[in-house]
């Protein structure tokens, strides 16, 4: 299992399928009272969490489900726009990932399938919402995700698989009614976790990073 910091970027990665098994509750709450530790903008924690698991999951995914089927979009931070080099790195990933699956690019109602995955969590266990303080804005938001990435690293120090998914996010006004947010609560996204399965090939799969020399830039004069 990794064990130094650097192990764990080496290693970890999203996954997407897992087994039926639940993580004890002490691990769950221990993973997450490290994760407490997260910095934030003038120590502000603007993070809350709402942790599903069981038949409390189980509704979740059907209330998703049938959003997904029959309502709009409604993303409390907004719908994201790829262009550029987002949108090339975008559309690589998504290629990887069916080719993977054996699913060809012309397939849609197989990569439909596939996405659709999100709204049961891709099997796992246990899913977790995060919310943020919406008077917080933009830094609330950017302290948010580091928590996610401490948190998804921990899980993963702990032996447990996760995935990070916005497309939780893409129904804000449904998660809110569900989880009776007030109006101050912002959705950010949901992070399915719990233990791989390891005999379905999804997980092999791996995305790419960009070379250094697209993302730094050495400024000395």
């Amino acid at each position: 299992m990794p064990s130094t910091l650097s192990d764990l970027l080496a290693n970890r990665h999203s996954a997407r399928a897992f087994t039926d098994e639940p993580v004890p509750r002490a691990v769950i709450d221990e993973v997450l009272a490290r994760a407490q530790r997260s910095p934030s903008w003038c120590n502000t924690q603007p993070w809350q969490v709402h942790v599903l698991s069981g038949a409390a999951k189980d509704r979740f995914s059907k209330t998703l489900s049938d959003a997904v089927l029959t309502q709009p979009q409604s993303a409390d931070l907004g719908l994201p726009t790829y262009a550029g080099v987002s949108a090339e790195r975008r559309r690589e990933s998504g290629y990887a990932l069916y080719e993977a699956l054996g699913i060809e690019r012309a397939d849609r109602d197989a990569r439909a399938m596939q996405s659709f995955k999100n709204f049961s969590f891709f099997g796992a266990p246990h899913v977790l919402v995060l919310t943020t303080d919406a008077d917080l804005g933009t830094y609330g938001v950017l302290d948010c995700g580091g928590w996610i990435t401490v948190f998804t690293l921990l899980l993963a120090e702990a032996g447990i698989g996760s995935i990070a998914q916005g497309a939780i996010a893409m129904y804000s006004d449904t998660v809110r009614d569900f989880l009776d947010l007030p109006q101050g609560r912002q959705v950010v996204c949901a992070i399915s976790f719990g233990h791989e399965d390891d005999s379905d090939p999804v997980n092999a799969f791996r995305t790419a990073r960009a070379p250094m020399a697209e993302v730094v830039h050495h400024l000395t004069d």
